[in-house]
């Protein structure tokens, strides 16, 4: 079955005047145009394309990489707007409708937002939207404490950034826990620090227990390397400029710094941190 809006593995079925016709084992095909068709392309090859609907509704296929597939979250920048709604930049040559009752305010030109790419079955047009919370998953999260996870940042609030876990599931990482830049549309690798009763989800963005002071004790090290073997750091340093400097709090350094230095790999002294 030839899926709309996602990649599709589809074989070479015959050559037109317009371009290549593609199919799948259910023989359904469907059109390549010629500027898409590579010249190594022959009768009986595979090749993975792009599925979706030209300004025409007609369903084709295109070896462009789109910026969002379908069921997926993804930034991305408005290029104009009308009467029917936003239109996104998603990387094809047909933009991305965002009808106006799928905005949560309405959209302005050159501003860029984080939308979810779906399949309206009544139109069987592909369109995106702003209202993401309809499309997260509210059932207990299939994640466990301490796991490894890809987030989108989507939403900065009073507690901190909310993100989208796995492209599934809602979750929080707490403002005084954040020790990096973060903008609405970035990707991080977070980690999972507890799982509530009510199935909302906290994250960090540094690793649990040890595994975190190791990582942070090796950026120490590094920024020694950068800076000819001495940083003015201490434990009477301003949170803030531990900060600039490193971009962890003041608790990580410190058990960094001691990590480090029960290891004899730094030196501390009244003005700062010497390597050993």
């Amino acid at each position: 079955m030839i899926q709309i809006g996602k990649m599709n593995t589809l074989r070479a079925l015959r050559e037109t005047s317009v371009g290549v016709f593609l199919g799948d084992d259910e023989e359904n095909d469907v059109l390549l145009p010629n500027k898409y068709v590579p010249r190594t392309l022959q009768i009986g090859d595979s090749i993975d394309v792009f599925v979706y609907t030209d300004s025409e509704d007609r369903i084709i296929a295109t070896t462009l990489t789109p910026k969002i597939k379908r069921n997926e979250f993804a930034r991305l920048q408005v290029v104009s707007v009308t009467r029917v709604g936003a239109f996104l930049d998603w990387g094809l040559e047909k933009d991305l409708l965002v009808p106006y009752r799928e905005q949560v305010r309405p959209m302005e030109v050159g501003r860029w937002y984080v939308v979810y790419l779906y399949l309206d079955h009544e139109t069987d047009r592909l369109v995106a939207s702003n209202r993401l919370n309809r499309f997260l998953d509210t059932a207990k999260p299939n994640l466990d404490e301490g796991q490894e996870v890809s987030l989108l940042a989507y939403e900065s609030t009073d507690l901190g950034i909310n993100v989208i876990i796995n492209n599934r599931y809602r979750g929080l990482v707490y403002a005084n826990e954040i020790f990096q830049e973060v903008y609405p549309g970035d990707r991080m690798t977070g980690y999972i620090k507890q799982i509530r009763e009510d199935n909302r989800v906290d994250v960090s963005l540094q690793k649990p227990g040890y595994e975190n002071v190791e990582s942070s004790a090796q950026r120490i090290l590094e920024a020694l390397d950068d800076r000819r073997g001495f940083l003015p750091l201490h434990d009477k340093s301003n949170p803030d400029e531990i900060y600039r400097v490193l971009e962890m709090s003041k608790k990580t350094f410190k058990k960094a710094v001691g990590a480090l230095f029960k290891e004899r790999k730094i030196v501390i002294k009244y003005d700062g941190i010497y390597r050993a």
